[in-house]
């Protein structure tokens, strides 16, 4: 299956037209995984590669949602078209958060997957809470992807809990995603700021 004959992508009610970076804000992992599910089960169907990034103390519910949605998560895995890493195998690796490293994942991902696949990435955020060194670059990773992610056509849909995250920055990490999900509907979002002028507003936030 190529780009040109591929079943486009779709991702909470909508069909992406071009590469997603989206914010997903649910108030529950009930609705997270009610509404993700299906773009989930739609790319292992298609080929595509799932990259998964959750909190370790809930993977084993993380796999259990999945093949009670029908998928084969230890075939899946076995073929390489299915990866699940806790957060210290990803976004805190060594205890602390690397932001060029973990970009340097993602495009790692990205490159190793088949010229006829996209990888579709889904990431819990909560990581982001912890009391660790690096937390307080996420805007800033959050950012930098916007760099490069245009030019491939795999969605990155990062997960935020509304129950969790203050208001402020919920609004700051809105405002590094070009796509969102409010609601369980994706949609274009309005409040989206180019990454050279949000590089330059945190830039400037640290100096103050």
């Amino acid at each position: 299956m190529n780009a040109a004959t591929r079943e486009p992508i779709r991702l909470a009610g909508s069909t992406l037209k071009h590469s997603g970076h989206v914010c997903a804000f649910f108030n529950s992992k009930e609705e997270q995984y009610r509404v993700l599910m299906p773009f989930i089960k739609d790319g292992i169907e298609q080929g595509d590669k799932s990259f998964h990034i959750v909190d370790p103390k809930q993977r084993p519910q993380h796999v259990r949602q999945l093949q009670e949605e029908g998928i084969d998560v230890a075939a899946a895995e076995a073929r390489g078209q299915l990866e699940v890493f806790p957060w210290e195998e990803a976004h805190v690796q060594d205890g602390r958060f690397d932001q060029f490293r973990m970009l340097d994942l993602v495009k790692d991902a990205i490159a190793k997957q088949a010229p006829d696949q996209v990888t579709r990435f889904v990431g819990n955020m909560e990581w982001a809470l912890e009391d660790l060194p690096g937390v307080h670059d996420l805007l800033e990773y959050e950012t930098r992807l916007n760099l490069f992610l245009p030019q491939y056509r795999d969605p990155v849909v990062c997960c935020y809990d509304l129950s969790r995250f203050d208001a402020s920055t919920v609004l700051d990490i809105m405002r590094t995603h070009p796509m969102v999900i409010i609601g369980g509907i994706l949609q274009e979002n309005p409040f989206y700021v180019p990454p050279d002028e949000m590089l330059k507003e945190l830039h400037e936030r640290k100096a103050a």
